[in-house]
């Protein structure tokens, strides 16, 4: 079918920005020249072979968006039309994101993260000064965003800078001050040579594995990732195929790390018995979960081991192509990661007949645009198919119908740098780690009021106060009020039960799970009230909308903990806190996807410990 796409013509700008991702149109049905030897009669160049293109359209909307800080209506149509993409499905996709805009932004945009970690350490209080000085400014925008991945080090800022040459960098212990020498100097003091001391407390310390090379020598270095051990796991995988390298992570017991605790050998061995000869594999680099920031160190200070999971997970399932889907939040990751990939290419460990042997293997980047959602792996799933990022009814489960319909491996960043390690030393040497069915080691990402907020890797097993501990615990004399474990999609726990052990077993018997990681503290100071606010209003604007139970559920729930707060119920507070517990079961039981699944389960934890008295008298005196 012809699509018509009626409005402003794209400008030379415009075309040129579009055409360096999708190269130059071929024939009058994708944007360009008829070609009257090609499409005299009948056209070989049809929108059939330009919607093969689908995936292409949020990098396009991506290359526009650096170049002009929105999307024109002019590069819409004309990205439209190179991809035969109804303007109504594009404009859809193009609103999903956070991160693109339809209207006017000015070129230069600073996002203040206000979310939890944040917001305890000033964030707002920076947000409304940055507001003050460049308020009225054409040129440089001031907007609140959802966490920036950058807790250990709230509050946390991101310019992104749009131009010929786009430029972009977070600010971790953003100020005023750093802020602005950042907008006139585009200098970003995380992207130094010794950033990596702020995030990871440990470094350089023996016992380490998954941290071991962070800040040890250039991230991209295929011969300093050599020097210590790298692309060894990779090297024994080339050797022995893909049978027994399943048989070693399955012998290894790894979970995914992601939050859902999967056993990673067995979704593999799904995968390379599903039928069919095309396969993939997927890394969730969209991290955006708040309070979690280790996949980002990974990536950051350890690209190339990154690389060499995906690379032997492709060889164990049959697949020869991967993508590694990072959050659009993160720049210097995905820098960081673009060139790993350039100099694994050109040291022969990705690409065709890898290493000199039958197997072949590539990777290729995309980015996010700023949705939580799409954390979830159906939903990442779209996203890179170039549509809504909306989850996908299961079954079909994706190791049988996946990405681009196809068996895939979708696995998350810590997971990923586990497996090099795992075929370097053997899966039953690594079981031997952990405790019970919690095995390896494991990042644990500590922020709020800790001493020295960071990355931290220990074996399973460790209790809450012991990592606390490790942290330096509490900066003040005032006493840890809440731990939340997990992230906005886990839960509070008291300081009661800080002798818990941080295994699976182990926090799955106090009713609470390791999620993602998360370990965030609270002090006596703490206004839960407006953290509970927050986590609610999150859910709130993170939700796809997709299916009722969520879309309704996240906003009426908003709705009840500001009214708690106020101490404005309608009706008892009993009945409140009554309904907000039916409309958290109906979204733990109707709800497509995790979203809905654990929109509640902070604020229901929260309300359990510490009931609404607490949050009426921390608002009062907030007020006062």
């Amino acid at each position: 079918m012809d699509i018509r796409v009626t409005g402003p013509e794209p400008t030379s700008a415009e075309r040129v920005a579009v055409d360096a991702v999708l190269g130059p149109p071929e024939s009058a049905w994708a944007g360009g020249k008829r070609n009257m030897d090609l499409e005299g009669r009948i056209s070989l160049l049809g929108g059939g072979r330009a919607r093969a293109f689908r995936d292409r359209l949020l990098p396009a909307f991506h290359a526009v968006k650096e170049r002009f800080g929105w999307i024109p209506p002019g590069a819409f149509n004309y990205i439209c039309k190179r991809l035969t993409v109804p303007p109504a499905e594009a404009y859809g996709v193009a609103t999903f994101y956070h991160l693109f805009s339809m209207e006017h932004r000015p070129p230069t945009e600073v996002h203040v993260c206000e979310d939890i970690a944040c917001r305890i350490k000033g964030s707002e209080g920076l947000h409304q000064n940055l507001v003050t000085i460049h308020g009225g400014s054409a040129e440089i925008g001031i907007r609140h965003s959802p966490c920036l991945g950058l807790c250990e080090r709230a509050p946390a800022a991101l310019i992104l800078r749009a131009g010929e040459q786009p430029t972009g960098g977070a600010i971790g212990c953003a100020t005023v001050e750093n802020v602005q020498f950042a907008l006139d100097s585009s200098a970003f003091p995380d992207q130094q040579k010794d950033w990596l001391s702020h995030s990871v407390p440990q470094l350089g310390q023996p016992q380490l594995r998954l941290l071991a090379r962070v800040g040890n020598g250039s991230p991209d270095s295929i011969a300093a990732y050599q020097a210590t051990g790298g692309f060894e796991g990779l090297t024994k995988a080339l050797a022995i195929g893909p049978l027994l390298i399943i048989n070693e992570v399955i012998a290894s017991g790894l979970m995914g790390r992601g939050g859902a605790a999967f056993p990673t050998g067995k979704k593999w061995e799904a995968v390379a018995q599903a039928k069919g000869p095309t396969k993939y594999v997927v890394c969730n680099a969209d991290e955006s979960e708040p309070g979690t920031f280790k996949d980002r160190v990974l990536m950051e200070g350890d690209p190339l081991a990154v690389l060499e999971g995906m690379a032997i997970a492709g060889i164990a399932v049959g697949a020869t192509k991967g993508y590694i889907y990072i959050r659009g939040e993160y720049p210097l990751a995905v820098n960081r990661m673009q060139n790993a990939i350039d100099a694994a290419r050109a040291g022969g460990w990705l690409g065709n007949n890898i290493q000199g042997t039958d197997y072949a293997f590539d990777i290729e980047i995309r980015k996010g645009a700023g949705a939580y959602v799409c954390g979830e792996e159906t939903a990442l799933f779209n996203s890179i198919e170039g549509m809504r990022g909306e989850p996908r009814n299961k079954p079909p489960y994706p190791v049988h119908f996946g990405l681009f319909g196809k068996p895939t491996v979708i696995n998350n960043v810590e997971t990923l740098a586990n497996i090099p390690w795992i075929l370097r030393m053997g899966g039953v040497e690594y079981a031997g780690i952990g405790t019970g069915n919690s095995k390896g080691q494991k990042l644990f990402c500590v922020s709020g009021h800790v001493t020295t907020p960071g990355v931290f890797e220990t074996p399973f097993g460790i209790t809450l106060r012991q990592l606390i501990t490790l942290a330096g615990g509490t900066p003040t004399s005032a006493p840890i009020k809440a731990i939340l474990l997990g992230g906005a999609a886990g839960s509070f726990v008291g300081p009661d039960q800080l002798d818990v052990p941080l295994t699976f077993e182990g926090t799955r018997a106090i009713g609470a799970s390791l999620g993602s990681g998360v370990v965030m503290v609270f002090d006596e100071t703490t206004d839960l009230g407006d953290i509970l606010v927050r986590i609610a209003a999150f859910f709130r604007d993170e939700s796809c909308g997709q299916c009722v139970p969520c879309r309704v559920g996240v906003t009426r729930q908003e709705e009840l903990v500001n009214r708690l707060r106020l101490g404005q119920p309608k009706g008892s507070v009993e009945q409140e806190v009554s309904l907000l517990g039916e409309i958290a079961q109906v979204m733990r039981d109707a709800s497509i996807c995790g979203l809905g699944h654990t929109a509640s389960g902070a604020i229901q934890s929260a309300l359990r410990i510490f009931g609404t008295s607490t949050m009426q008298r921390e608002n009062a005196k907030a007020r006062s």
